[in-house]
């Protein structure tokens, strides 16, 4: 006899399925068990209040660390089934740019990864940053507080970190600086020797860091241990408190974030959030930050443009975004461009903690 079906391959009419596509392994892995609590959370709170169109939500995991062709054959299959009825999650841009030509014509998709920005594909909502609002600003205001002029770059080798690092070479130009030097490494990158020589021999007095997850913990262990981090201040886009947490207070001096949420952001939306998820995760949840909070976001989102279309149909949801908004733990977001326009902080890491400096 075989075995029974997973429940998601059933096609309920009474539920609203989402696949939730973020990373079970894999460097971005680290972060994946946030995504899926506070994503669980979002849906708890809209089947308390009645559901989407009266039913019930219901969430479909996938692996979103898996390789981008078979995330996207995987995706493509339960919404072929009539498995899942909208997609979401945290994953990085190669598994979007697999993903999106094959399902975002058919249902709708919020992307809520931070990105390198242009992404146009029918049926693609974004809830995260991208470079002109979140680097440009970050950039400019390290050059005037803290005198930086000469960037490096070390990412990691596929879409975001390569276009991102050309839009830094613009802003820093702009800023009156230079980027003096570039590195790539692969996804799940151990050794960092070659980069840090090239960096030690630069004249560079900061590095932007576009390394995803447990590359960016160990860059920083490694980056600390041949004391750079005496002469270089880092920042990353893509920094969150678990990364924080990993990669060890001693490996955290002179290292900056930039993104819409930070944990200790001191706003009531956030107080609410960190109340809610501790009362039902406990304290032995992992700790909440930008990337595993954006699930939430993308959830949130989602349910909003199918509630105001009032129609799974992609194209009436795409007729009503731009009268879309939504409350979350950051703030009252509402859709301009199938962009979420949301506020961007710099944080400085202190120890194992981010203290925010300032609202770009």
């Amino acid at each position: 006899m075989s075995a029974p079906a997973p429940p998601w391959l059933t096609v309920d009419r009474a539920v609203v399925s989402i696949a939730l596509v973020y990373p079970m392994r894999g460097p971005a892995g680290m972060f994946g068990p946030t995504c899926e609590l506070c994503a669980q959370l979002a849906v708890e709170e809209i089947n308390r209040c009645g559901g989407v169109l009266g039913r019930e939500v219901r969430l479909v995991p996938v692996d979103g660390g898996a390789p981008p062709a078979e995330v996207a054959a995987e995706v493509e299959a339960l919404v072929s089934v009539g498995a899942v009825q909208g997609v979401t999650g945290w994953h990085i841009s190669s598994v979007r740019q697999a993903l999106a030509p094959r399902v975002a014509h058919r249902v709708p998709y919020v992307y809520t990864a931070l990105y390198e920005g242009g992404e146009r594909t029918e049926g693609v909502f974004l809830t995260s940053e991208t470079p002109d609002a979140q680097l440009w600003p970050a950039m400019r205001l390290l050059a005037r507080e803290q005198g930086v002029r000469r960037w490096f770059v070390v990412g990691n080798d596929y879409v975001w970190p390569r276009r991102t690092a050309g839009a830094a070479q613009r802003y820093a130009l702009r800023g009156g600086g230079q980027v003096v030097g570039q590195h790539f490494l692969p996804l799940d990158a151990h050794d960092f020797g070659e980069v840090l020589r090239r960096i030690e021999h630069s004249d560079a007095d900061a590095v932007l860091m576009l390394l995803v997850g447990a590359d960016a913990v160990r860059f920083n262990r490694a980056f600390a241990r041949t004391g750079l981090d005496q002469r270089c201040l880092r920042l990353s886009t893509l920094m969150d408190e678990n990364m924080l947490l990993a990669s060890g207070a001693g490996a955290t001096r002179r290292l900056y974030s930039t993104a819409g949420f930070f944990a200790g952001l001191v706003t009531q939306e956030n107080l609410d959030f960190h109340g809610e998820f501790a009362s039902r995760f406990g304290v032995e949840a992992p700790p909440l930050g930008s990337l595993g909070e954006s699930c939430y976001e993308g959830v949130m989102l989602l349910a909003a443009l199918i509630g105001q279309a009032r129609t799974l149909d992609v194209r009436a949801i795409e007729t009503a975004a731009d009268s879309v908004a939504y409350h979350g733990p950051r703030g009252r977001l509402r859709l301009r461009g199938r962009h979420v326009r949301q506020r961007i902080y710099l944080a400085e890491a202190d120890g194992l903690d981010f203290t925010v400096l300032a609202q770009l």
